[in-house]
C-alpha cells in the first residue's frame, strides 16, 4: 500500500451506499478526512470514482476553478499531476481546498506580480549595505553593472513586477556581484513564492524525503515559482499530512501558521486552563533562533514545567514531547494526554483539539494588518465557493 494513501487511512469514514447493492454502485476512492469529509450537500464525501479516466478527471478540475483564470486546462493538468505524484485522493473536496489557496495566493497567476517591489529591493540593499559598511556610493556603482541577462541591475530593479523576477535577481546579486556575498551570506532573501507561496524551505526539505516529478534545470527553488512546481509543493503541504480536525479552516489555518498549529493552539488553550494563566494561541510550542530550537525555555514549556507534579512528568520528558510539536505524533504523546485529561476534568466537558492560532502576519509584501484568521476565513469561503461550482 503506497505510504501517502496509509496516511489518510486512519481517518477514513465508512461510507453506506443505501438504496442499491455493492455490485450495482460504481467503485468510489478512498473515504477523505474528518475536515473534508462533507459535501456540498451535507452529504459524507469520498474521493471521486476509481474507474474515472485521466482526461474525466481533468475535465472536473477544470470546472472547479474560476472562470476568470486563464488556461484552466492547464492549471488542472498540473494539480491532476501533483496529486497524482502525491497520491492525495481525487476529490472535488482535496482539489476545492488547493484551489482555494492559489486563488487567495495569486489570483491564478504562475508568477504573481508584487506592488513596489523595487522599492522594497532598494530598501533591502540599503540597509544591508547600512549594516555591512558599504559605501552608498559603492553600492550605487556596482548596481550600474551589466547582469546576467545583458540589463544592469539598477534597470532590472527598476522594471522588477513578479517574485520569479525577483528570485532571479538576487541569484544573480549573489554569484555575480563583488559584495554579494557579503550582503546576503550566499543566502536569497526570497523565502516563499509560487501561485501558492510556498515555503522554499519546505520545498528543499521535501525532495529530500521524496521524489520530485519534474526535472530539476538549476535549483529547487527555481521550481517553486513555476506553475507546476509552485502547485505540486503546494498541494504537498496543505494536503500530504493528517490532522485531527473536523473543520478545514483549520488546515487553511496551519498552511499559513505551519503545520498543526491549530492543534498545537488548542494544547496552549488547554495547558493554559490548567495553569490557570492565558497563554498564547500561536502554535508555537518552544523557542526558534534562526529555526532552531533553542535550549531556552519557552513560555509553554515553563508552564508545563510548574505542573510536572500533576503531570508526572521529569523536565527530560516535557522536552522530549514538546519537540515532536510539528509532527502527528505529539497529538498521541504523554505531555499532550495527560494536560488534555487534566483540562477536560477541570472543564466537566470534552475540549476541542483545534484551535484559530493568534497571529499577525509580517511581510515587505503585506501593506496592512492581516492575521493568520483573516487568512483561513477568507481561504474557507473561496472553498465553499468552489464547491458549488461542483454543483
Amino acid at each position: 500500500m503506497p505510504e501517502a494513501l496509509r496516511r489518510w487511512l486512519p481517518a477514513l469514514l465508512l461510507v453506506t451506499v443505501a438504496g442499491c447493492s455493492f455490485l450495482d454502485s460504481e467503485p468510489e476512492g478512498p473515504a477523505l478526512p474528518p475536515d473534508m469529509a462533507r459535501g456540498a450537500n451535507g452529504k459524507t464525501a469520498s474521493a471521486w470514482p476509481l474507474s474515472l479516466a485521466k482526461d474525466d478527471a481533468q475535465r472536473r478540475i477544470a470546472r472547479l476553478i474560476p472562470s476568470y483564470a486563464k488556461d484552466r486546462a492547464g492549471w488542472a493538468g498540473d494539480l491532476y499531476a501533483a496529486f497524482s505524484a502525491l497520491e492525495v485522493p481525487h476529490a472535488t473536496q482535496t482539489y476545492c481546498a488547493a484551489i482555494a489557496i492559489i486563488e487567495q495566493e495569486a489570483s491564478f497567476q504562475a508568477d504573481p506580480a508584487v506592488p513596489g517591489l523595487p522599492r522594497i529591493v532598494r530598501r533591502e540593499l540599503e540597509e544591508r549595505g547600512e549594516r555591512y559598511r558599504i559605501p552608498r556610493l559603492l553600492l550605487d556603482t556596482a548596481l550600474e553593472k551589466d547582469s546576467p541577462d545583458g540589463r544592469s541591475y539598477d534597470r532590472r530593479i527598476a522594471a522588477l513586477r513578479t517574485e520569479g523576477e525577483l528570485n532571479a535577481l538576487f541569484e544573480d546579486i549573489i554569484g555575480e556581484l563583488p559584495f554579494g556575498r557579503q550582503l546576503f551570506a550566499g543566502y536569497n532573501p526570497v523565502r516563499t513564492g509560487g501561485p501558492m507561496q510556498v515555503s522554499i524551505a519546505f520545498a528543499e526539505q521535501h525532495v529530500q524525503e521524496r521524489d520530485y516529478p519534474y526535472p530539476v534545470a538549476r535549483k529547487v527553488r527555481d521550481e517553486v515559482f513555476t506553475r507546476r512546481g509552485g502547485v505540486y509543493f503546494g498541494s504537498a503541504i496543505l494536503l500530504d499530512y493528517a490532522v485531527p480536525y473536523d473543520q478545514i479552516v483549520y488546515r487553511f489555518a496551519d498552511f499559513n501558521a505551519g503545520r498543526y498549529s491549530s492543534r498545537n493552539a488548542a494544547f496552549q488553550a488547554a495547558l493554559g486552563r490548567v495553569a490557570g494563566k492565558p497563554l498564547v494561541l500561536d502554535g508555537d510550542l518552544l523557542r526558534y533562533e534562526d529555526g532552531q530550537v533553542s535550549t531556552v525555555a519557552s513560555s509553554i514549556e515553563d508552564a508545563a514545567l510548574e505542573l510536572a507534579d500533576q503531570l508526572q512528568m521529569s523536565r527530560p520528558q516535557i522536552r522530549r514531547d514538546l519537540l515532536l510539536e510539528k509532527t502527528a505524533a505529539f497529538g498521541s504523546s504523554p505531555l499532550f494526554q495527560r494536560v488534555f485529561a487534566l483540562a477536560e476534568q477541570s472543564a466537566g466537558k470534552p475540549l476541542p483539539r483545534q484551535a484559530m492560532p493568534h497571529i499577525d502576519l509580517k511581510s515587505p509584501k503585506i501593506s496592512r494588518k492581516l492575521t493568520t484568521e483573516w487568512f483561513a476565513r477568507r481561504v474557507d469561503n473561496r472553498y465553499r465557493g468552489c464547491l458549488k461550482r461542483a454543483g
